[in-house]
């Protein structure tokens, strides 16, 4: 007689938040934690590409509800690039489709006003790698089989762009901005404004809202903790709401 296993559960409600490790989806991420402690309702707000790191922030049982509070919420990344290269998906993880010669005369002062130009509103064309939807196909899907559809551009806000260090041909930055921004794009952009060409080769999300990746567990870390254990890392729906409420003040 096979052993059966106890139906899954909403033991609790409230948002968890997630060191995300490089080489995973966030759905990965969603479907780990489900699983290991046998959870029924579990999501996430603000979507890492499977390259990328950092806070994710994990939503459980009536914490679903809270999606779209959460995910309108300002973000800060840390991260580098690569100039001289341009690639199909703005980043390391594509195909090369373009190379140029770095001007030998830029400097990080150079990288920081053209970084200047990115401040504040702006219309970005989402890349072809993404999961925006046209026509109810998701762009990386269409992008695989080599096929490229108009893009509708889209208002995002930046707040801050910083280089940190530049050692030709690769750099650090850090930025802050509204949802819904593509930081590959940026990277991909500011190289079309060079005129040789970039492509983003790390990102960490580090801040969204009030939460911090310093205040996350790592993705390893949380398969260890005993039910107990991750009860207790686990931030109640009434102290997210009073997070927002004084946020909105």
């Amino acid at each position: 007689m096979s052993r059966k296993t106890a139906p899954a559960e909403d033991f609790v409600d409230g948002v968890i938040l997630v060191d995300k490790p490089t080489g995973c989806t966030s759905h990965d991420v969603v479907y780990t934690v489900r699983k290991h402690f046998n959870l029924r309702k579990t999501g996430h707000c603000g979507t890492l590409d499977p390259e990328a790191s950092g806070l994710l922030i994990l939503l459980l049982g009536k914490g679903t509800k809270l999606s779209e509070l959460l995910m309108g919420e300002d973000k800060t990344y840390e991260g580098s690039f690569k100039l001289g290269e341009t690639t199909d998906s703005y980043d390391a993880a594509g195909q090369i489709i373009s190379t140029a010669p770095v001007p030998s005369s830029l400097t990080l002062d150079d990288l920081n006003q053209y970084a200047l130009k990115f401040k504040g509103d702006q219309m970005q064309v989402p890349p072809m790698v993404s999961a925006i939807k046209v026509n109810g196909v998701a762009l990386h899907k269409l992008a695989r089989k080599g096929i490229e559809v108009e893009r509708r551009p889209r208002l995002i806000y930046i707040y801050y762009y910083k280089i940190l260090k530049y050692e030709a041909p690769y750099g650090d930055f850090v930025l802050s901005s509204s949802k819904g921004v593509y930081v590959r794009s940026v990277v991909h952009d500011m190289g079309q404004i060079i005129g040789c060409g970039a492509h983003l080769t790390r990102l960490r999300r580090t801040v969204s809202g009030k939460f911090k990746v310093s205040d996350a567990i790592p993705l390893a870390e949380l398969k260890l903790l005993s039910k107990e254990d991750f009860l207790k890392r686990v931030i109640p729906c009434s102290e997210i709401h009073k997070m927002l409420a004084i946020g909105m003040r």
